[in-house]
């Protein structure tokens, strides 16, 4: 498990920069609103281009501007995992759970269900999930897709403060199960804490 950022980029007058390299299981961006955290994130997924640097996550190159290398989004295997869940809601939950998966994925959906404590609503529209329950479902397609690393933006901002608890103990864990490192987007200090995160501060 790795993280290897070290990027810049310029964002109207404001310059967006981070380096850091840590073999830590889970890395937590902390700051307030406009630090850049979620630009930082779709860097590293492939979706914002820096100006300069490189990006290699569990020892795979992503991105480096001196080799002008830069791996598409598609082809970098990252699980991303949004403030606003995006769960298809045309598809039951266990149809959302198996639209990322890949024949490489070592869990199984019965397994991963029971893991997120999510097995009693696989037959269940997104529409009728509470918000913690439809983001532990859109945790588990990104994990079924096999992802490299999560990258989890802020995804508990709109969950309530027990079920958040319990989900951050959930995701403290992942990277137990999956060997996957995850980047994680919060301006909550706490949150971070009960993770267990390696802290990394913007301002």
């Amino acid at each position: 498990m790795s993280f290897d950022i070290d990027v810049t980029r310029q964002h109207g007058k404001r310059r967006i920069a981070l380096y850091h390299r840590t073999q830590a299981r889970i890395v937590a961006l902390i700051g307030p609103s406009g630090a850049g955290k979620t630009s930082i994130l779709s860097m590293v997924a492939g979706l914002l281009r820096p100006d300069h640097g490189h990006v290699s996550v569990a020892g795979e190159t992503l991105f480096d501007s001196d080799r002008r290398f830069a791996l598409p989004p598609a082809r970098r295997r990252l699980g991303y995992v949004f403030q606003d869940r995006r769960l298809f809601p045309h598809m039951r939950v266990r149809n959302n759970l198996l639209y990322g998966y890949t024949p490489s994925s070592p869990h199984s959906l019965d397994d991963l269900a029971g893991f997120l404590g999510i097995g009693h609503l696989l037959d269940r529209w997104p529409g009728t999930l509470s918000g913690g329950e439809a983001q532990r479902v859109a945790i588990g397609r990104a994990l079924m897709s096999d992802p490299r690393a999560l990258l989890m933006d802020e995804p508990l901002s709109s969950v309530d403060p027990r079920r958040k608890a319990e989900i951050l103990d959930m995701i403290r864990h992942i990277p137990d199960i999956s060997q996957v490192p995850i980047l994680y987007v919060t301006h909550d200090l706490g949150e971070a804490h009960r993770l267990g995160a390696e802290i990394v501060m913007m301002t």
